[in-house]
């Protein structure tokens, strides 16, 4: 039901200059893998092979990433070394990548929208790759697919968070429509709001099921204040129709985005892989 996923990724990754002035900031490894690859392995767990990708200036690596590299398997055929890269060529074979330019940073309802001639008329998935998910049984994707298959609406992955923390992430408000499995019906939602306006501290990461009329709604919503088109605008419309679900997903998340949220993820990866 679920055919393609939407991967923004033209953000500058400010925080985490000067090496993300020549990599992008999705290319950043968790030990030896990037963090995109993680996204793209998520998507194909969940059945989804075509990864649509929003990309900007100097994202070139993204491409280069997900091709093939003939000079370099040629060297590493036949070797020692030559499994260090069918993990990749594995996803390569696997996946179709479509790739657009979102010329201007308007925020991540815009890149959502830049993504809409790789995603057509139909329901699709969005993954933020700085979000790092680790499930000990099925990927947040796929969670959420299986709840847009029970309600067949939006569906956003929530978790809680500190109530000071309520600036920094598009926040809920709902009502529990099923104890045993996590889900609101979203009433409204509120973009970074202060503690005190804050209506609960059930913030969105950056897992969605999104469908297709949300780019007819961002194509009219007016830009914040800030100049950006915010996806929380959009599916807050959605939320005042009935038409979004949030799930509390089951599994750990890792802010990669910020210097802390990366180290927390190298240190827990490194730990389950055995490395110390």
């Amino acid at each position: 039901m679920i055919n393609k996923c939407l991967f923004p990724a033209a953000g500058y990754g400010t925080r985490f200059l000067p090496a993300t002035k020549a990599v992008p900031k999705e290319m950043l490894p968790i030990l030896t893998k990037p963090l995109l690859q993680y996204g793209v392995e998520e998507a194909l767990s969940a059945g989804i092979n075509n990864m649509a990708i929003v990309t900007g200036r100097g994202k070139r690596a993204i491409e280069d990433h997900f091709d093939n590299a003939f000079e370099l398997e040629m060297q590493l055929s036949g070797t020692s070394k030559d499994h260090y890269l069918k993990e990749i060529k594995e996803i390569i074979k696997k996946s179709t990548f479509t790739y657009v330019r979102q010329k201007q940073m308007l925020g991540l309802g815009h890149a959502i929208l830049t993504g809409e001639p790789l995603i057509g008329d139909e329901p699709f998935a969005v993954i933020l790759a700085d979000d790092l998910c680790d499930c000990n049984e099925t990927g947040v994707i796929s969670q959420l697919i299986e709840i847009y298959k029970r309600y067949k609406c939006s569906v956003v992955a929530i978790e809680e968070v500190p109530m000071d923390q309520t600036n920094k992430y598009g926040i809920i408000a709902g009502n529990l429509i099923n104890n045993s499995n996590n889900t609101y019906q979203v009433t409204e939602m509120i973009e970074k709001p202060d503690e005190k306006n804050a209506p609960s501290n059930m913030a969105i990461i950056g897992r969605y099921i999104l469908t297709p009329d949300i780019f007819n709604i961002l194509k009219n919503i007016e830009p914040g204040n800030n100049g950006e088109i915010q996806i929380t605008d959009a599916l807050n419309i959605q939320a005042k129709q009935g038409n979004v679900i949030a799930f509390k997903f089951k599994g750990e998340r890792f802010d990669c985005g910020g210097i802390k949220g990366y180290i927390q993820a190298t240190n827990f990866f490194a730990k389950k892989q055995g490395i110390f």
